[in-house]
């Protein structure tokens, strides 16, 4: 096995150094923020660093880049308090990581990507129509990480939207039904491939495989 150190990392190229440090972290979830200025200006851009915080309330938080990279997003829930997450599918993956280009302001990645803009019941921000899993937010908190100007923003679901068929009875909702893709990496997406689901972990008690794992 061969092993790198802190010292390596330094001396390796930006984008070769950014490829293996997002790489090491494994799969992860992958979607796009649709957002809104108070003008009506939408805005979309693909994130992999969503995360469930906790599930009562319903949280969900993601890290947003220093604001000089990628202002956009956050300046406008900030302005609003409202966004929406919405998973990626095959059959629009490149539109989706095109939304990833620095596109100026006043630009809308729909747009210019040709994704649908979605506004469901009263709900100010955008959806992408064309999702099967999407859920809208409303802020709770800005948490900044001092050491890399990075921001934690973390956002309560008020509204979930779900294609036919995708959930379960036990609550579990099927992704592989849905063809949500997920990610490694800054520009790597991957089908997924159900293997097993599990019951409830307790201590001397075996566990079971559970028929239906989607």
């Amino acid at each position: 096995m061969i092993s790198y150190k802190e010292a390596d990392f330094n001396t390796w190229e930006r984008f070769y150094r950014a490829n293996v440090i997002n790489s090491i972290t494994g799969f992860k979830s992958v979607s796009l923020i649709g957002s809104a200025d108070k003008s009506g200006q939408t805005n979309l851009g693909v994130f992999s660093s969503i995360v469930h915080i906790g599930s009562n309330p319903a949280l969900v938080g993601y890290i947003n880049r220093p604001r000089k990279a990628a202002p956009h997003t956050l300046a406008n829930i900030e302005a609003t308090g409202c966004y929406t997450i919405n998973h990626i599918a095959p059959f629009y993956l490149e539109k989706a990581h095109q939304t990833s280009a620095k596109y100026p302001t006043g630009v809308s990645e729909f747009e210019e990507v040709g994704l649908s803009v979605e506004y469901i019941d009263t709900f100010s921000a955008p959806f992408v129509k064309e999702s099967k899993v999407k859920y809208a937010l409303t802020l709770q908190e800005i948490v900044p990480i001092q050491m890399n100007d990075t921001f934690l923003v973390i956002g309560k679901i008020q509204s979930i939207y779900l294609a036919d068929d995708l959930l379960l009875p036990d609550g579990f909702i099927d992704l592989h039904k849905a063809e949500t893709v997920c990610s490694n990496g800054i520009d790597s997406y991957y089908s997924t491939q159900p293997l097993n689901r599990f019951t409830y972990a307790k201590p001397n008690i075996k566990i079971e495989k559970i028929a239906d794992n989607g």
